[in-house]
């Protein structure tokens, strides 16, 4: 099969073009011949690759966002068939992994250190795609493969990324353009904010020539089908259109963002500081300051290409922004095309007729001539300079340059480094330049060099976009400093490795972050120390800042590590630090002209990316040797719930055993508990208080409906499975075997939710009906029920945050006569199940139980039975709720066929149960009654 990787990130990964991959269906006997337009369309639509599945999942911790986006995609002709995967990302992501399954084989990505001659490796360079998401724009990622008739492909990207606050608000934006209606297509986003959630909204899907100001429109409504839960820390948004939902949207499949923006709670004071493991990180967004005055000159691109729209639109949005001037703020206009054209030769203050004559003024600028960059900024740092020298400025003020151009300099100088140092030279780091490129033509790599070098921002707008808007939307972000010259401290014997620690200003609705090292992790108060200007005076913040330790957990990101950074790579304040360092890094690099100190700067950087999988300019992606999948008839989900690697982990072949049932990749985090019922069915009931586990069988009827959990009149919680039969194995004593088939769970406080869970799916119905398939990991809430499916693997039902059950999948790729796809059923927690709880299991739990009459203990690596008594002897008694049943020591195997376990069994269950069998049957899936009263234990 040939393989064809033509990212805009890189190369080609093998040998081979795409007209050999077009000539493989070629048929040049059809040559001459007239085939009408109408087969034409309808060959196209019929090979066209098919889009089965798009999903992205992301999780934001503390602002950062790890997101993994999945896309099957099937070749439905009947020749082989060019496949491409595009994906926009933003261009201040770093894409952490890519992997791709072609048929049997799986190519899963590498960062590795780059290397001059690439040859099988993606090069890091990026195409810009010529929209804005706020920041520099976005990034296309594009992935194109062979595909052999009829077969399916899977690409599994992860990236990374730092939300910056902006105007208020964090934005996260997904990329959603499948281009084509898909069957599931679904976007989930988790927010874990420690400090809380003062606001969030989802905004209607957006496009970028829809993209304005960032001024939300009010009343706009998030997507259909988009769901919302939230509470205090934590947020969960679910956006899962059905292809009717996709139709009404676009016809041809949704193109467009799916954006999120919202702010946390902060305090007026020093900021948030958060502290895992060995890592911090601080949030500084002081609010309720005076504003600085601003000293700013508005240098406009008046050469013969703004000719048009361009040029109208920027006038127009100049007016507005005239209007927004507060009145101690000072202000200018520079035209310029092959001259400089000054509107006054200073400064001026902001009263209604210097605001009228710079209106004028503007009116009347027309597009002629060519570019002169060089002299634009010259002039407009002259302006700047002369106004703060000659003026005694008792107020603090803050110094700034808004630079719109659509092209390069064309005139004076032309050369970019010589122009770079011009400005810097004169600048002297007093005077920050904030830029903007319109269009395709414009040197958008020395605006943003320029902007870098002193301390500004740079923007990026297509021709087509609203130029007018965007720059309204760019100035509103600067329109408010309210510090300048912030500088914060942190005991260095405490600290190491902090990231970026002095600013030149700070606007309002923005945020500073810093990241660093602690070296002591057992402190627990941080000495801060934040100075800044401010208005008429010297800001100085001391406070000793609590620090309360956390330790890292499972991670997070759903994406695997290799095991030697497991626990490194879970903490997201590490991934937050090395995301800082890395960026500060690159942007040192750009700036310095010391070859020497670039290239200590490259290796700096390139060995904290390779180390925090983070392709660079200086990393790249390596496409493993493909692995072989072992085929399977009902292969597992692979949706974005799970990151690449550990859908790699689950699917490349360790774990697949030659045998009659699939065995899962084991997961520990379902050894919830041993009490459950499981297999044929067995049952096992840990007595955690008493280090005593019992175990007992129940020879149930196909068709029957036990009640396991019986709590309804207190918790409002039943839980009943329903019996499969199957025959039983050759040569067994028993006559058949039965399983669970279903497990049907109500749960009636707060308010009625059911849920019915097989081996294929799960049904919710809590007012809206959800069926999951459990092939696709996804989770879902509602009323105080949360249901997490994992592929293929288990369901956690959780409710009111107090009862937890694991439902195990077993699955038979080609099971035998006596085996059946089923069902096990595990409690997780039970706090919040009440004393009077009945059933199978339900009778069991918060009870006692001792053993009478044991002579020993059994060890717990006991291969045989701990009483070899020959000619009988005293035999052991479990005592449980007044029940004193004969019991043998036995080993069974739980959490299907993991684990063993040592287990006292109780021969005849009749004895241990309260009631007799008939008592425990349901009438129906979600029967609530039982026949036991309060508090009342019967034995036989």
């Amino acid at each position: 099969m040939l393989l064809l990787l033509g990212l805009c990130l890189g190369l080609p990964l093998c040998a081979g073009s795409l007209e050999e991959a077009e000539s493989w269906g070629d048929t040049s006997e059809h040559v001459g011949l007239r085939v009408p337009r109408q087969v034409r369309l309808l060959q196209r639509l019929k090979t066209k690759p098919l889009m089965t599945e798009f999903s992205v999942k992301s999780t934001i911790i503390s602002r950062y966002a790890f997101t993994t986006v999945s896309c099957r995609m099937l070749n439905r002709a009947s020749e082989d068939q060019e496949i491409e995967f595009l994906m926009q990302i933003p261009a201040a992501a770093f894409i952490t992994n890519f992997t791709m399954l072609i048929g049997d084989n799986v190519y899963q990505g590498e960062i590795t250190e780059r290397e001059k001659k690439n040859g099988d490796k993606i090069k890091e360079k990026r195409n810009k795609t010529t929209e804005d998401n706020g920041e520099k724009g976005t990034e296309l990622f594009r992935a194109s493969v062979v595909i052999p008739s009829k077969d399916k492909a899977v690409f599994l990207l992860s990236y990374e990324e730092l939300l910056q606050r902006r105007l208020g608000k964090y934005e996260h934006v997904i990329s959603v353009r499948p281009q084509q209606l898909v069957g599931r297509l679904m976007v989930e986003v988790n927010i874990l904010e420690r400090s809380g959630i003062a606001s969030l909204e989802v905004l209607p899907l957006l496009n970028s020539r829809q993209k304005g100001s960032g001024r939300a429109e009010g009343g706009a409504r998030p997507p259909p089908s988009t769901v919302v839960n939230q509470n205090e820390t934590f947020a969960k948004v679910f956006f899962k259109p059905s292809v009717i939902q996709q139709a009404r949207i676009a016809q041809n499949g949704i193109l467009g963002d799916f954006v999120i923006q919202y702010d946390v709670n902060r305090e007026q004071s020093i900021g948030d500081i958060q502290v895992l493991n060995d890592y911090f990180v601080h949030y500084f967004a002081p609010k309720d300051l005076p504003p600085l005055p601003k000293n700013v000159v508005f240098v406009l691109d008046s050469s013969a290409s703004m000719v048009g729209t361009k040029l109208r639109k920027t006038k127009d949005a100049l007016f507005t922004i005239l209007h927004d001037l507060r009145s101690q703020d000072h202000f200018s206009i520079i035209g310029f095309s092959n001259r400089i054209k000054v509107w006054k030769d200073h400064l001026v203050s902001v009263t209604p007729d210097n605001i009228r004559d710079a209106k004028v003024y503007i009116h009347h600028m027309s597009p002629t001539g060519g570019t002169d960059i060089n002299g634009a900024l010259q002039r407009a740092i002259r302006l700047l300079n002369n106004y703060v020298a000659h003026n005694d400025i008792e107020d603090r003020s803050v110094s700034l340059i808004i630079f719109l151009t659509d092209g390069k300099p064309t005139v004076g100088e032309t050369h970019t480094v010589k122009i770079l140092n011009n400005t810097k030279e004169a600048a002297r780091g007093q005077i920050c330049i904030f830029t903007i490129g319109i269009g395709n033509d414009v040197d958008f790599k020395l605006l943003e060099k320029l902007s870098l070098e002193n301390c500004g921002l740079t923007r990026r707008v297509h021709e087509e976009d609203d130029a007018g808007s965007q720059l309204i939307g760019f100035y509103d972000e600067i329109r408010t400093p309210l510090l300048s010259d912030i500088r914060i401290d942190y005991p260095p014997s405490l600290v190491e490795q902090a990231t970026r620690t002095l600013f030149p200003n700070y606007f309002n609705g923005s945020e500073i972050i810093i990241a660093g090292k602690l070296v002591d992790r057992k402190m627990d108060r941080l000495h801060v120390e934040v100075t800044a200007s401010n208005s008429k005076k010297f800001v100085v913040l001391k406070t000793d800042v609590p620090v309360e330790p956390q330790k890292a957990g499972n991670d997070v990101t759903g994406n695997a590590r290799p095991k030697g950074d497991e626990e490194e790579d879970s903490n997201p304040l590490r991934r937050l630090w090395s995301y800082l360092t890395v960026k500060e890094l690159l942007s040192s690099w750009l700036q310095s002209d010391n070859e020497q100190e670039k290239e200590q700067l490259r290796q700096k950087a390139q060995a904290l990316a390779v180390n925090s999988h983070f392709l660079t300019p200086f990393t790249s992606i390596k496409l493993k040797k493909p692995l072989q999948l072992k085929k399977l008839e009902d292969p597992y989900g692979m949706s974005a719930a799970t990151g690449p690697e550990t859908v790699m982990q689950s699917l490349q072949g360790s774990n697949l055993q030659p045998g009659p049932a699939l065995k899962k990749p084991y997961n520990p985090r379902i050894k919830v508990s041993k009490t459950s019922a499981d297999g044929d069915p067995h049952f096992v009931v840990d007595f955690a208080l008493n280090k005593l586990t019992v175990c007992f069988n129940i020879d149930g009827k196909p068709g029957d409906i036990l009640r396991l959990v019986s709590d309804h009149s207190d918790s409002g919680v039943t839980v009943n499975g329903e019996l499969i039969g199957a025959p039983a194995p050759p040569n067994g004593h028993k006559k058949q075997r039965t399983y669970f088939r279903t497990i049907t769970i109500l749960v009636n406080k707060p308010e009625r939710s059911y849920l019915e869970v097989t081996p294929r799916r799960v049904i919710l119905d809590g007012g809206d009906r959800l069926v999951l398939p459990c092939n696709q990991s996804v989770v879902v809430g509602s009323r105080g029920l949360e249901v997490s499916v994992s592929a293929n693997a288990n369901v956690t039902v959780t409710i009111q945050g107090t009862v937890a059950f694991v439902i195990l999948i077993h699955l038979y790729k080609k099971p035998a006569p006596y085996q059946r796809d089923h069902l096990g059923f595990y409690i997780s927690s039970s706090k919040g199940l009440s004393g009077n709880c009945h059933g199978l299991l339900g009778q069991f739990l918060n009870q006692d139980a001792r053993l009478t009459g044991e002579p020993a203990r059994p060890s717990k690596n006991a291969t045989s039975p701990p009483f070899p008594k020959a000619g009988g002897g005293s035999e052991t008694v479990l005592k449980v709720k007044g029940h004193q049943v004969p019991v043998v020591w036995k080993q069974r195997k739980i959490y299907n066929g993991e684990e063993q376990i040592d287990c006292w069994f109780a021969r005849n269950a009749t004895q241990l149960l309260d009631g007799e069998y008939k008592d425990y049957l349901a009438a129906h899936p979600f029967d609530s009654e039982t026949t036991f009263g309060l508090g009342i234990s019967r034995g036989l």
